[in-house]
């Protein structure tokens, strides 16, 4: 049970009227309305009349009615409680009409969602497994951080990260997956998402092309058709996207480990895309948003890392990496962006929280980071090895594996046709099936799922195919 002080309750009692009768009917709205919620502890009576400038029998009297009515419940020598029945008797919700919304609204609620799982569940794609995380080193490394900051980390943040953090990131990039760039390039955001979307507002105008991989991330086809622009999806291979032979104003890929088949685009088919960008200079975002994570190979050099023209824009994330509740990605920016995203940054969003970059910065400088990411790497590879070990057993005119060397999931190609009732039947079961066809931006669809394992037991796993073979 939870108690406030009794500040919270904004309130001046009427002079004339009765002051018993005015402060039930606040704390009974209050009560209606969730602002008191079940079990919440009041003030005392004495407490309360000293805040609101009344006498201490009003205060009672309220109470005394309250609990009559059924809203509050007391217990002798422990306080005034909201009782659940006080919620039972509150208002119903709001049954006006709904709200009229600007067509960009409209056209932003119309866009499929991408939704991220609050609990692991079987084959929940993309999700690390949080049980495996090193929660008691990471709460030292707060507690020490939290300890030794200074009253200027309580102030507004660096809209382009903290040093600290931006540096540590930096040398992580550099020597962890190959990316070419300095502290003075980084810049740190609250997601991924929030990236895109600060280069969509700064690199497109209505009308002008996107290309992207024909297979495409939701959340950056949402950005883009937000901004009004014109897909242009390209067909893939083996190698990966191929690259247009058309002007367009920028390219989103993620050549590590493509979303979401899971392919990682040779270095030929990279050394393509890097010379359209010159023909045409036109940008790359490359999001490399589980890079981290191959298993049989070493990953390949980022795109960043070959681009000699400083038109590659670089996204990473450690949702993946840490959890997914951090909250905090990176972007490395060619130098010549650098100013015109700051200022942007200053006029949308201000600064990511200092204290979690400040924490971040120390894991990884303390090696921590990387002595986690060597665990989940064995621990995801047997994960993965035992899931195509498994799907091996099922009907080879049924299902087929789509190739991949890395991440946090399998995609699987259905060989009969729709997969909308299967996807139905396996979600009463308790599996998370996401479809491929929706995230297909061409024609022929392809048919089949994305199945996550990274956060399963293998006995989850084991158990989440034998429900899968039942459907």
């Amino acid at each position: 049970m939870t108690q406030r002080s009794s500040i919270w309750l904004s309130l001046t009692l009427a002079e004339r009227g009765n002051r018993v009768t005015q402060l039930c009917r606040v704390l009974r709205a209050a009560i209606e309305k969730g602002q008191l919620g079940p079990g919440e502890r009041l003030p005392s009576s004495r407490q309360l009349a000293t805040d609101l400038g009344c006498s201490r029998t009003t205060v009672e009297a309220a109470y005394q009615r309250l609990t009559t009515q059924g809203y509050l419940t007391r217990l002798l020598g422990k306080g005034s409680f909201v009782t659940q029945r006080g919620l039972a008797l509150s208002s119903p919700a709001y049954q006006g009409l709904p709200p009229t919304l600007s067509n960009r609204g409209q056209q932003l609620l119309a866009q499929p969602q991408c939704l991220d799982p609050r609990t692991i569940q079987p084959f929940s794609a993309g999700v690390p497994d949080v049980n495996a995380f090193p929660l008691q080193q990471w709460a030292e490394v707060t507690r020490r951080v939290t300890e030794s900051l200074s009253p200027e980390h309580l102030l507004y943040g660096d809209p382009q990260g903290l040093a600290e953090c931006r540096k540590a990131i930096s040398h992580y990039l550099a020597l962890s997956r190959q990316v070419n760039c300095s502290p003075s390039q980084i810049i740190v955001m609250n997601s991924s998402q929030q990236g895109l979307q600060w280069l969509v507002h700064l690199l497109l105008d209505e009308g002008e092309t996107v290309v992207t991989e024909a297979l495409c991330y939701p959340g950056a086809v949402n950005a883009f058709r937000q901004a009004g622009a014109v897909l242009a999806p390209q067909p893939m291979d083996h190698d990966g996207a191929i690259p247009p032979t058309h002007h367009a104003k920028l390219a989103y890929l993620t050549p590590g480990h493509h979303y979401p088949l899971g392919m990682t685009m040779s270095e030929s088919r990279r050394q393509q895309w890097l010379d359209w960008t010159t023909r045409h200079q036109s940008w790359i975002i490359e999001d490399d948003y589980d890079g981290e994570y191959h298993y049989r190979t070493n990953p390949q050099a980022s795109l960043q890392r070959l681009d000699r023209g400083q038109k590659v824009i670089y996204l990473g994330t450690f949702s993946k990496t840490l959890f997914p509740s951090i909250r905090l990605a990176y972007m490395v920016v060619p130098p010549a962006l650098i100013p015109q995203l700051v200022s942007a940054r200053q006029r949308l969003d201000s600064h990511t929280a200092v204290l979690s970059q400040a924490v971040v910065a120390a894991f990884i400088s303390e090696g921590y980071f990387a002595s986690h990411l060597r665990l989940m790497k064995k621990l995801y590879a047997a994960r993965r090895a035992l899931l195509i070990e498994l799907l091996k057993e099922c009907p080879a005119d049924t299902v087929r594996l789509l190739p991949s060397e890395g991440g946090l999931q399998l995609a699987i190609e259905y060989l009969r046709g729709s997969t909308s009732a299967i996807t139905a039947a396996a979600s009463r079961k308790g599996l998370v099936l996401a479809e491929l066809a929706p995230l297909c931006l061409t024609t022929p669809v392809i048919n089949g799922w994305i199945l996550g394992f990274a956060a399963l037991t293998p006995q989850a796993i084991r158990q989440a195919v034998t429900l899968l073979n039942e459907v």
